[in-house]
């Protein structure tokens, strides 16, 4: 007689995609703190804080498999493979990702590639960085007559390159808010500046929601200079856009060019 699964002690395979949120362990979902309290495996992005995984079983497995912006030490397609081999032999796998699983972490071609082997699979939200991180900073989205819509965009697209929609965008009254962008901020900056957007408020945060965070605020001329000389590196998010005039420390600013403006 064959027994079945739960006779012969092997688990059923799952794959859970829980988002971790921006880097502040306390803003993950309840429901994705239940997913790792059951897991069985962890794999976990360089983003994620390692906080979490505390809240694994003792005897969980826990796989770094991130990398961080300039260290690929993983790719895409040994994940999916590690993702689908832990869950057909160890049971239920948390794959732990920075933010929300769905913007700009592959979230999907990670299900699609699990449900191709007829694994079952649950998707978790997480607080993306791009919405999370400002509004820490009381920085919002939309605000009255200054931004009725905003924009997410990666700084670069798969090939390295500018995305083409950060030029439709920059035309726009629309927030704009880059990730992944801050090693191409000049060229980031050149698009507005086409616009002239020169005073344009602009956010630079660094390391969002952790303890090591730092935030720097300036207008579109003088944000890449602020970031070489304050060493900003990634992760690191870039807000463009009136809504971050709302930040306290853009009326020195204010102030700055409304006294130029008088002389």
């Amino acid at each position: 007689m064959i027994l079945n699964k739960i006779e012969s002690g092997v688990k059923e395979p799952k794959i859970t995609l829980v988002g971790a949120g921006p880097g502040d362990p306390e803003l993950i979902s309840l429901k994705g703190m239940k997913a790792i309290n059951t897991a069985d495996v962890v794999l976990y992005d360089a983003q994620v804080n390692e906080a979490l995984l505390n809240h694994a079983p003792e005897k969980a497995i826990k796989i770094f498999v991130g990398s961080k912006s300039d260290d690929d030490s993983f790719s895409q397609d040994a994940v999916n493979k590690l993702m689908i081999d832990y869950a057909l032999n160890f049971g239920h796998v948390v794959r732990l990702k920075s933010g929300d699983p769905f913007v700009f972490a592959r979230g999907f071609e990670e299900v699609d590639y699990a449900e191709s082997y007829n694994i079952q699979t649950e998707i978790i939200p997480g607080i993306s960085s791009a919405l999370g991180v400002p509004g820490l900073h009381k920085i919002p989205m939309t605000y009255d007559a200054l931004s009725e819509s905003f924009w997410v965009l990666s700084g670069t697209n798969a090939a390295g390159e500018l995305s083409p929609d950060l030029k439709v965008a920059a035309k726009s009254k629309a927030t704009v808010v880059v990730l992944m962008g801050i090693e191409k901020i000049r060229e980031i900056t050149a698009i507005f500046q086409q616009e002239g957007k020169n005073r344009l408020p602009v956010a630079v945060i660094e390391n969002g929601s952790s303890v090591n965070e730092n935030i720097k605020i300036g207008v579109v001329d003088t944000i890449a200079e602020l970031i070489e000389d304050h060493q900003i590196s990634a992760p690191a998010l870039l807000v463009f856009g009136d809504v971050v005039s709302l930040h306290p420390s853009f009326a020195r600013i204010k102030n700055f060019y409304e006294l130029i403006a008088m002389q």
